[in-house]
């Protein structure tokens, strides 16, 4: 599988974030809602995952300083 640049997928979650700050607060939720769509698209895409959180999830161990065998954001306790 083909992997993001680094830089690509912050920018990406970055975007998404905003993207659901601004959706959260209602403004211009049509157009948010839309954008937040396809940044989340771009996501899944660029992790190979097929739901945003996975996605999230999947970009944030790939950036730099990410602890690859930390997955207690996956633990139940």
């Amino acid at each position: 599988m083909l992997m993001a640049h680094p830089a690509v997928l912050r920018d990406l979650i970055e975007q998404y974030e905003a993207l659901a700050a601004l959706d959260a607060s209602g403004a211009d939720s049509a157009r948010v809602r839309q954008r937040m769509e396809d940044v989340a698209y771009t996501l899944c895409v660029s992790t190979g995952t097929r739901d945003i959180d996975a996605a999230l999830i999947a970009a944030r161990h790939q950036l730099p300083g990410a602890r690859p065998q930390d997955d207690s954001i996956l633990s139940d306790s």
